[in-house]
């Protein structure tokens, strides 16, 4: 195809990706509280009646569909929603409010691999001037002493890179099962099957799940704005959207969180940071204008998301 995909939608990622940046503003007040399984399982449960309509449909789609389409659902519902969540809320423990979200700068290296060997997704040369940058720029903007990084902030890096790849994963897959699912059953199936996730590692690992009635408003916040409304946005998209594209969009995710770290946490950013700030930004901008206006996009798909998992959009 000349053009990737028809009606591009990149900034519907970035977008959403934005929502997501939100999270430090419930999540971080959280964490110093509560286990993070406690938290995630909460932010599950409530996800789940939310999106509770949706599900019995859901549910028969998946069982109607592919192989790969259930394990893509599987993968995406136990770790890219309730493990990847989890080891991004433990990371606040140790982390700032800033770093654990801004180390999702290894995403789009993980992303791109994955969409390559799973959905034959073909880069061009051009994209790489878009991509570098990037990630040159998320690195700076993660750490105050890019050359230099502590113990303790590396502890809290390991479990967002961690997060990283998982929610890379997502992306991958989701891109993969949107071939033969809606986005809303994506999203139900996301979150129910997270939600069963999160039941078994809490009896696995004995960790209590009770929190107080204080905690309701931030879990109420989380569930809604970087939960439900930014996955309604970013599954909206993702079918429309190449994953090795929409995983380099997702980078707004650091920005709005760097932003809401320094706003209205009280974290503060050196000059290199922000410079950091700038390079991403100018990069997923660029991206984004760059898909909808040129003849020649960066990133090409031998064709829709179901001709690149090979089953023709058939079931």
């Amino acid at each position: 195809m000349s053009r990737s995909l028809v009606r591009d939608r990149t900034w519907l990622v970035a977008v959403a990706a934005s929502l997501w940046g939100l999270s430090a503003l419930w999540r971080e007040p959280l964490a110093r509280d509560y286990p993070a399984l406690a938290i995630v399982f909460w932010e599950h449960l409530l996800l789940t009646l939310l999106v509770s309509p949706w599900l019995v449909g859901a549910v028969r789609a998946v069982w109607l569909a592919s192989t790969r389409t259930k394990v893509s659902v599987l993968v995406i519902g136990a770790g890219s929603s309730a493990l990847a969540t989890t080891l991004f809320t433990a990371a606040f423990r140790l982390g700032d409010p800033i770093t654990p979200q801004v180390l999702q700068k290894l995403q789009p290296l993980i992303a791109l691999l994955l969409a390559a060997l799973i959905l034959g997704e073909r880069l061009r040369a051009r994209f790489a001037v878009f991509a570098l940058p990037a990630i040159v720029g998320a690195w700076l903007l993660a750490f105050a002493d890019p050359l230099g990084v502590s113990v303790s902030s590396a502890a809290a890096a390991g479990l967002a890179v961690g997060a990283a790849a998982l929610w890379a994963a997502g992306t991958v897959l989701g891109r993969a099962a949107s071939a033969e699912l809606r986005f809303a059953d994506i999203t139900a199936l996301r979150f129910g099957v997270g939600l069963l996730t999160l039941v078994v590692l809490s009896a696995v690992t004995s960790t209590p799940l009770a929190i107080g009635l204080d905690a309701a408003p931030n879990i109420l916040l989380l569930a809604i704005f970087p939960g439900l409304l930014a996955l309604l946005l970013y599954y909206r998209a993702l079918g429309h959207t190449p994953a090795s594209r929409a995983t380099l969009a997702e980078l707004a995710f650091p920005l709005t969180a760097a932003l809401v770290g320094v706003v209205a946490l009280g974290a503060s950013l050196e000059v290199s940071q922000w410079t950091g700030f700038v390079i991403v930004l100018s990069s997923v901008v660029g991206l984004a204008v760059h898909e909808q206006r040129s003849g020649r996009p960066a990133v090409d798909t031998p064709g829709p998301a179901a001709y690149s998992l090979g089953h023709g959009g058939g079931r």
